[in-house]
């Protein structure tokens, strides 16, 4: 199994609908948060990897929605990086119920790599200790 970040999601009152229930959008929120905590703990904080010239936009980016999460409820995302080929980077996502471990959501988010120029790049040639990570984090199976 790849390396998991969990990253516990407070549930504020305005991601709510008149109903208490969290609004769908806002579960995408919750996976940027919970990527961009994925790298900074591993030392890649966003602000570092843009700083470098790195951009790492979403290419395509999915949500299931299992139960839903109420105002009240405490959740978290466990996310991790499924597969990296040094130029695309695939990471998936679990809302899941602290206490019970319930899963209430699942997703995926598609990236790859752009210079400040807007045009694609090569980790591996030209980031390497980034590339090295990326590579690590995803595991066995991925270049």
């Amino acid at each position: 199994m790849n390396q998991e970040t969990i990253y516990p999601v407070p549930i504020r009152y305005y991601e709510t609908d008149g109903m208490g229930i969290v609004h769908h959008s806002n579960y995408i929120r919750w996976f940027e948060d919970a990527r961009c905590a994925m790298l900074a703990e591993v030392g890649f904080p966003y602000w570092k990897v843009e700083e470098s010239g790195v951009m790492i936009p979403v290419v395509s980016v999915s949500c299931e929605y299992r139960k839903m999460v109420r105002y009240g409820d405490q959740v978290e995302v466990a996310v991790r990086v499924e597969r990296y080929t040094g130029v695309k980077l695939e990471v998936s996502y679990e809302v899941r119920e602290c206490v019970t471990k319930e899963i209430r959501a699942v997703g995926t988010s598609s990236h790859t790599f752009l210079g400040k120029n807007g045009k694609l790049l090569s980790l591996k040639r030209n980031y390497p200790e980034f590339h090295a990570m990326l590579t690590s984090m995803a595991g066995k199976g991925n270049l």
